[in-house]
């Protein structure tokens, strides 16, 4: 069945080329306080641009609001502001710590979610609750700094601002009626005991391009008030205008900085705070003249006790050729087509939720589809231009040029990228993307594959062939998970795209080659990455180096090189099918993975005695200290999986010689990576793992006592919680202990936490290495499950059941609690909280609660292909004659 957005998105992937997605959620939630917008000598980012700054000055790079949406290029831009009356500042954006400010690293003190989106954004719903008392801004941030890291940190739930639902719930709906013209209503519910007054002010603004000295952009556009309409002329755009119902008051200022505020000097009469000050304190400092670059439709709203209000807008856009804006439909047309919208909205997730899936299961789908559409934003950084400074703007400090990011002047980025969070990591990521698109091909396959691709274009890819990790530290190493992400889009897609599976190897080539030359010190195929994401997961800081003089060989590096070489492989593979040229390509990147596999197993990162896999110290004197610390680094040989089947030798005959010829020749390697193979139709799985290894990590990483939690696989074994992990180099003492929650150590930060809870990526990618056994060995073998046990257990079951697990964090149980919410009674109990699902970071190791960024629906998004696998079977050597594997048995 074809429903209605479905057709919106192949009309604008077809030949009609209609621009749906022209206009998004693409307007971030937080620009203060990032990389791009830092102008101070000691890259001090969140110092330099904090959230005071925010109202007054200029962005260079973006912007941002709440509920905000914007065109492609950012040009213009709406959201939503608020004023409750007692608050110092309008809310015009979402409030949070900085790093230095929380005692466990930087979060929002906020509460608004995601509620629905379709992928063409063609109808979205978003909802915040915003307290009616003064906001405890200098208590949240008073509070969390006199913290420990022992402490619990202070939310504002906690400060009593909701006490008797002395709250607004607002709630923002967005309906487009063509790509360029969207319905807009905004809902808002006084929940408290009393008569209160909320003001609300629609923001549309344009971006300041026009301030810096650029040559081309020195036009500065125009927006206009005139009774209840907004109405703009820009250069690009052409004329857009904002309308809203009854008899809104137009203010207009300037989107530029307010100098005599910010730093003492004068400045233009009506700032970007002007619109702030004239509402909060009556200041004059809105244009009288009504023209500007930045308005507000200004509405004044009475409520009673448990009483409602509405406000309809209609911002439309009218091209740069355009005629005056007609009147905008805000009466019939417009509630039709809000609930046209809706009903196809509903017609869509119906489509795409599998029958087997529950009512709750179905809303926690569509909350993780919305949370990650609303992760869409606008971004723009320039290095070259941001090292050097604008030709208007005075020349940024001299140490610039020798700090943050300065290899990396090639990097020019302006795009829509689906970033990790919009407020807490309003940048992109490079392995955090990988995830992103292999959530988002499960919705619109098109922007996945163009996401995975972008950071492989030449505008962002270093020309040395690393991929830029992300914006606070471009050079650091990040999981190369490109390629797994690939082959996921592909499938899921319908293994059609070879074009896409061509560029994205031509670029991975380059990475390829920059690994193994960058990260195998002494060219032994065992791999020193360095940070490689996993944060605090060691017993020192990895991306800072190891003790002077000291090496450390590490599992996950090798395991993720391991990986990378079996993924090239499979797409070489697939590619070789349909052109001859790959065959050879084929051959180099299995001999990659055979002398990785076997060097991983011959220097030591196997401890035979603990039957794990583990980093290995190899100190200056030459001695090898393996690092017992059993986490996640361990587990991870096991993603360096997949099998061959005999249609594919067949299809590259090159491959069967030369497997032979590596088996028969190199046979100390070949005895260490050879899985299993069934000889009769030289159906091969090539895995990291020996036959023998495999059982004794599965036992560990099954077991409740270690790894297997209520709510998925922990980082870092529970067996750590009485046997902390104790190491001592050159008189440093350093350690390692369960820590199920939020961080105990600053490393990083604090806000990141790799010792003992839930992350769904390694979660993705463990259920993803058990799917591809399921598919070699079928039912054939077994496992206890949990360990120690007496259920057996396939690989595909097994699979199957850490993917319930790890979406239970979001159901309610059988008393009615979700395990996100942790222990907090008023998300627990209160209808008006309970079902707004927040996406986290992480999970508690033990209770599944919700820990660090609260809406990183980013990877957290893997949520949809974890439901949406309840209507894919596994494939079994009875569905598939191609799979086959040894006689049944139990490991």
């Amino acid at each position: 069945m074809t429903t209605a957005e479905q057709a919106r998105l192949d009309q604008y992937d077809g030949e009609e080329n209609e621009p749906w997605r022209a206009w998004g959620p693409y307007l971030s939630e937080r620009a203060w306080g990032t990389v791009r917008e830092d102008y101070s000598p000691g890259g001090t980012a969140w110092d330099s641009f904090p959230h005071d700054h925010a109202r007054s000055r200029a962005y260079r790079w973006n912007e941002d609001g709440l509920a905000g949406i914007s065109d492609s290029n950012q040009y213009f831009c709406f959201s939503l502001a608020f004023w409750n009356g007692r608050d110092p500042i309008l809310k015009e954006r979402a409030f949070g710590l900085t790093g230095n400010e929380g005692n466990h690293g930087e979060d929002a003190k906020e509460y608004w979610w995601y509620l629905d989106s379709t992928p063409t954004h063609s109808w979205m719903r978003w909802r915040y609750h915003y307290p009616q008392n003064e906001f405890p801004y200098t208590d949240l941030v008073h509070t969390n700094r006199a913290r420990g890291v022992e402490d619990t940190e202070y939310e504002l739930v906690d400060t009593g601002i909701f006490q008797d639902d002395r709250y607004w719930r607002i709630t923002a709906e967005y309906a487009k009626s063509g790509p360029e013209d969207m319905c807009i209503r905004v809902h808002v519910e006084n929940k408290g005991p009393d008569e209160e007054t909320l003001h609300v002010l629609p923001h549309l603004w344009f971006r300041n391009t026009w301030s810096w000295g650029l040559a081309g952009r020195e036009a500065v556009p125009v927006l206009s008030g005139d009774g209840g309409t907004l109405v703009g002329e820009h250069r690009v755009l052409g004329r857009i205008a904002l309308t809203g119902s009854g008899e809104p008051e137009a203010l207009v200022c300037d989107n530029v900085s307010n100098a005599q505020r910010l730093w003492g000097v004068d400045g233009p009469s009506y700032p970007k705070d002007g619109i702030n000050d004239h509402v909060v304190s009556g200041a004059d400092t809105v244009n009288p003249e009504r023209r500007g670059t930045k308005g507000a439709l200004h509405y004044v709203l009475t409520v009673p006790a448990g009483g409602t209000a509405e406000i309809r807008l209609r911002l439309r856009s009218e091209g740069p050729d355009s005629e005056a804006v007609g009147p905008a439909d805000l009466d019939t047309g417009f509630e039709e087509l809000m609930t046209r919208r809706q009903a196809e909205a509903d017609e869509y997730f119906e489509e795409l939720t599998p029958d087997s899936c529950t009512a709750d299961e179905a809303n926690v789908l569509r909350q993780a589809v919305a949370g990650l559409m609303w992760s869409k934003q606008y971004y723009h950084y320039n290095v070259s231009r941001w090292l050097e400074g604008d030709p208007s703007q005075p020349d940024p400090p001299e140490g610039r040029r020798h700090g943050r990011n300065e290899h990396w002047w090639t990097l020019s980025a302006r795009d829509v990228i689906v970033m990790p969070d919009p407020w807490e990591y309003p940048w992109f990521a490079a392995w955090d993307l990988a995830f992103h698109c292999v959530a988002l091909a499960e919705v619109d396959p098109k922007m996945a594959k163009e996401q995975l691709l972008l950071l492989l274009q030449e505008w962002y890819l270093h020309p040395s062939g690393q991929v830029a990790a992300y914006e606070w530290a471009f050079s650091d190493d990040n999981p190369p998970v490109q390629a797994w992400a690939a082959l996921q889009i592909y499938r899921a897609d319908g293994c059609r795209d070879h074009v896409f599976l061509k560029r994205v190897f031509h670029k991975l080539l380059m990475n390829f080659t920059w690994w193994v030359n960058r990260a195998d010190a002494d060219g032994n195929n065992v791999f020193e990455g360095g940070f490689l994401g996993l944060d605090n997961v060691g017993p020192f800081d990895r991306g800072a180096g190891v003790p002077a003089g000291d090496l450390l060989e590490q599992s996950d590096g090798t395991a993720w090189m391991a990986m990378y070489s079996l993924n090239l492989m499979e797409i070489a593979l697939v590619l070789a099918e349909h052109d001859p040229v790959y065959r050879e390509l084929v051959m180099k990147f299995f001999e990659h993975f055979g002398l990785i596999a076997a060097a991983a197993n011959k220097i030591g990162l196997w401890n035979e005695e603990d039957g794990f896999f583990y980093d290995v110290l190899r100190t200056r004197d030459g001695i090898n200290i393996p690092m017992k610390v059993r986490s996640v680094v361990g587990l991870l040989p096991l993603v360096a999986t997949t099998s061959v089947s005999a249609e594919a030798m067949d299809a590259v005959p090159e491959l069967r010689k030369r497997v032979k010829w590596f088996f028969e020749n190199q046979t100390d390697k070949a005895d260490l990576l050879m899985g299993c193979v069934d000889m009769n139709k030289s159906h091969r799985l090539l895995t990291m793992m020996t036959f023998e290894q495999r059982p004794r990590v599965l036992a560990r990483m099954l077991d409740e006592g270690e790894f297997l939690s209520e709510h998925g696989l922990r980082a870092l074994s529970r067996i750590h919680k009485d046997q902390p992990f104790r190491l001592n180099v050159n008189g440093t003492d350093y350690s390692v202990s369960y820590e199920p929650g939020e961080s105990h150590t600053t490393m990083f930060g604090g806000n990141s936490n790799w010792r003992g809870p839930v992350w769904f990526p390694m979660n993705y990618l463990l259920i993803d290495a058990l799917d591809r056994h399921q598919d070699f060995f079928g039912d054939h073998i077994t496992f206890q499950y949990p360990t120690g046990s007496e259920n057996q257990a396939t690989y595909g079951t097994i699979a199957d059941d850490l993917a319930h697990r790890l979406v239970g964090v979001f159901l309610n149980d059988e008393a009615g609690h979700r395990p996100v919410f942790g222990d907090e009674k008023l998300f627990q109990e209160d209808a008006a909280w309970h079902d707004q699902i927040p996406f986290h970071e992480y999970f508690h190791g033990d209770t599944g609660a919700g820990i660090g960024a609260s809406h990183q629906t980013g990877w957290t998004a893997l949520t949809i292909n974890l439901l949406l696998r309840k209507s894919r079977p596994h494939r079994t050597a009875e569905m598939d004659p191609a799979v086959s594997g040894p006689p049944a048995r139990a490991e």
